[in-house]
């Protein structure tokens, strides 16, 4: 008999954290290898674990509604082979037996400083604390100076660290009793105001509505995307008669040969995909005072849900593929999307999004950016507008199919111009389409 650890899986490069919902096995049951044990939801999507051997659940060590960490032991299994588990459970055994002398070795020297362990006012400072006093010569008034945020008010690494970073680094330093009073006389009196939230009166014919934890957590990051990032938006116009044309020509055979109902989306997809790849500071992340150029054009596609949110499927390396590749790709996410089948990886990696506002009517909208990229395009109705068409004859109003994009960017990296030349890029490309076009 050995014991298998069921760890909670990573689930792409942004998510850290899930919420276990439903447990599919319990203690004492059996399960196969890739069977599905327990259902966990992240702020991106709602998936399955499946167990990586066969065996019986001894152990299950989160209750429903607990929110685990990536990497931790969420089950025990019990399998029937006694081999490369055991091996690696001795190994974590030794691992952990050499990692306590280390730590006994480094106690006995850090012992050896001069910071009494409890000053004469009855604080506590721990042995790492004291190690990195007497090594950047922080003295016992100093520490005692220094207000701690630990259990019961101790001075913690951090504590230590952030009093060495602020004040060892100034040449002169007033003792603390002078350097508060200093600041307390030349910082000007700021009255604080305190935000007071305007109560919302709820009468006895209101109804009162519980956020679903998406609703809640959609929430919470456009608030921070807007609190993140410098919005600005830029707006274009786009002829896309000979696109309607075109697909009213072609949906019949492209439907018979390929089995897929071709939209507009996969059209305007593969029109983002090329305008970024001729301008590629498009497709990057802010990352601190670093930008982070993205080798690969992977588009996130909004959309929406049964229950009136939105999730954000990716679809990998879009520059890659034909009108064909790219309808498949887009009817298959949506599907899945509205069934709730999408898998993690399906849903993370994403460096620009296109959202359409016009599925529901919108002219064009102004879309809040999905962090940490940096631009969000809004593809608005396709309407059917009086409009001046030039020709070699001259000028006359006519009937077009047009369409409004809105363009979305983050100034701290994105300037207009290249806001601006993104969206005209993406609308020549529209305009050039060719009605007689082959699939």
């Amino acid at each position: 008999m050995a014991k298998f650890e069921v760890k909670l899986p990573k689930m792409g490069e942004s998510v850290a954290e899930a919420t276990i919902t439903s447990w599919l096995k319990n203690v004492g049951d059996s399960v196969d290898q890739d069977e599905a044990i327990v259902e966990i939801a992240t702020d991106k999507v709602d998936s399955e674990v499946p167990s990586e051997v066969e065996g019986t659940i001894t152990e299950i060590l989160f209750d429903v509604d607990a929110v685990v960490k990536v990497g931790e032991t969420i089950a025990i299994i019990e399998t029937l082979s006694d081999d490369s588990n055991e091996e690696s459970s001795k190994t974590v055994e030794v691992a952990e037996s050499v990692i306590e002398e280390i730590e006994e070795e480094v106690d006995k020297i850090i012992e050896t400083t001069t910071i009494s362990k409890v000053s004469n006012s009855g604080k506590f400072y721990s042995p790492l604390v004291r190690n990195i006093a007497e090594t950047e010569g922080v003295t016992m008034d100093e520490l005692e100076a220094i207000v701690g945020t630990g259990k019961d008010n101790r001075v913690t690494k951090n504590d230590i660290l952030a009093y060495l970073e602020s004040d060892r680094n100034v040449a002169s330093k007033p003792k603390p009793e002078a350097k508060k009073e200093l600041v307390e006389n030349q910082t000007p009196k700021i009255e604080k105001k305190e935000v007071v939230k305007t109560p919302v009166s709820v009468n006895g014919n209101d109804e009162i509505i519980e956020m679903s934890r998406m609703g809640k957590l959609i929430a919470h990051h456009m608030v921070e995307s807007v609190q993140t990032s410098a919005h600005v938006q830029s707006f274009i116009e786009v002829d896309v008669t000979n696109i309607v044309n075109w697909r009213n020509k072609i949906k019949e055979q492209f439907f018979a040969r390929e089995g897929e109902k071709i939209t507009f989306t996969p059209i305007f997809m593969q029109a983002v995909a090329k305008a970024i790849k001729d301008f590629p500071m498009i497709n990057i992340s802010v990352d601190g005072d670093k930008i982070i150029k993205r080798k690969a054009i992977n588009l996130g596609m909004a959309a929406s849900l049964n229950d009136g949110n939105l999730i954000v499927p990716v679809i990998k390396n879009a520059d890659q593929l034909n009108l064909v590749g790219m309808t498949k790709a887009v009817n298959d996410l949506a599907n899945r999307a509205r069934k709730g089948q999408l898998k993690p990886d399906e849903i993370q990696g994403g460096t620009y999004t296109v959202t359409n506002v016009g599925s529901f009517g919108s002219v064009f909208g102004t879309p809040i950016i999905n962090q940490p990229q940096v631009a969000i395009l809004a593809l608005g109705a396709v309407r059917k507008v009086p409009a001046v068409i030039e020709t070699p004859e001259g000028d006359f109003i006519g009937i077009r199919h047009k369409m409004f994009i809105s363009h979305s960017y983050d100034h701290r990296v994105v300037n207009g111009a290249l806001g601006g030349m993104f969206i005209k890029a993406v609308k020549e490309s529209l305009e050039a389409w060719n009605v007689n076009a082959e699939f």
